[in-house]
């Protein structure tokens, strides 16, 4: 019995995993985006899109601008009047849906990125602030945190746009100014947490200033909540200037906007609704892929996402 007993159970031999070797954390985090269906799509038409932008020169053969009278509104390829002279077709000014189409994506992203840039300044430095001193520091952010939430953000940029005036220069410092409010909350939280860590604590220790503190001990971080929070707002941003466009107060003609796009071809929706179905099922895309980058991000980079 005794011999039996032994054989079932062997004691664990000297050395017993010592060859076992761990995935770094950077294997894990590609791990997870190699099996993350959300994050591969996002992935997929973000860069898609970015790339459209890049090379916009080299896939569209006429000027977005260039005005063509004679050949206004002739209809898709896909149209029995098509033709694959204009494969998008023409709007009402003659002008190639499809230059104006892969011009248009510079137009998003730019105003999309400088957008994030702002409001990412703005609600790092907020909510670090909150988190970091806390007390009266912490009360005076929140304060502002809710009087921003207060206020609509569409409805503020109309009154703002409509009393400066539109223009591309314009919608960004204002969408920039109002969409901080995601990063300022996160951030907060985040900050106040990592506080209480040990390395933070022997910095304060070392006798290391509050600014080396916080931007390189706590900024680092807080990269990866970075991340996550700006893909989504690039996508808001998009979003925001496309309905100032579509009413008259974003990006100004000629130049080619999605959102501007779906504004002139209102007009024309009941005859010729590619006008506005073309640039709206682009817009869709771009911040659909946004999206699902983002969530794909938070899961890959979360301790507790998908493996």
């Amino acid at each position: 019995m005794t011999e039996t007993l032994t054989s079932k159970n062997p004691m664990p031999s000297e050395g017993l995993g010592q060859n076992i070797v761990y995935p770094t954390p950077g294997q894990v985090m590609r791990m997870r985006m190699r099996r993350h269906k959300g994050f591969i799509a996002g992935a997929i038409c973000v860069i898609l899109i970015f790339l459209m932008a890049v090379f916009a020169p080299l896939l569209t053969p006429y000027n977005p601008y260039t005005q063509h009278l004679s050949e206004r509104l002739i209809p898709p390829v896909w149209d029995a009047k098509g033709t694959w002279k204009h494969p998008l077709g023409t709007d009402n000014l003659g002008r190639d849906y499809l230059s104006r189409l892969v011009y248009g994506s510079r137009v998003s992203l730019l105003i999309g990125f400088s957008c994030m840039l702002i409001a990412m300044v703005i609600g790092t430095l907020l909510g670090m602030s909150a988190g970091y001193f806390g007390g009266k520091v912490d009360s005076l952010v929140q304060f502002i945190i809710t009087i921003r939430l207060a206020l609509p953000a569409v409805l503020v940029a109309v009154a703002v746009v409509a009393l400066i005036g539109g223009s591309m220069q314009v919608v960004i410092i204002v969408l920039g100014c109002l969409i901080w409010d995601r990063f300022a909350v996160v951030l907060r939280t985040n900050t106040q947490q990592i506080c209480s860590m040990d390395y933070v604590d022997a910095a304060r220790a070392a006798g290391c200033s509050t600014l080396r503190i916080m931007f390189q001990e706590i900024l680092p971080n807080l990269f990866n909540n970075l991340m996550v929070i700006a893909t989504l707002e690039i996508g808001r941003a998009i979003l925001l200037e496309a309905a100032l466009s579509f009413l008259g107060m974003g990006v100004q003609p000629p130049t080619p906007s999605w959102g501007l796009m779906i504004s002139e071809g209102k007009e024309y929706m009941l005859f010729q609704p590619y006008l506005i179905t073309v640039p709206g099922v682009a817009l869709f895309i771009l911040v659909l892929g946004m999206n699902l980058l983002g969530d794909g991000l938070r899961d890959v980079t979360a301790p507790e996402g998908q493996a």
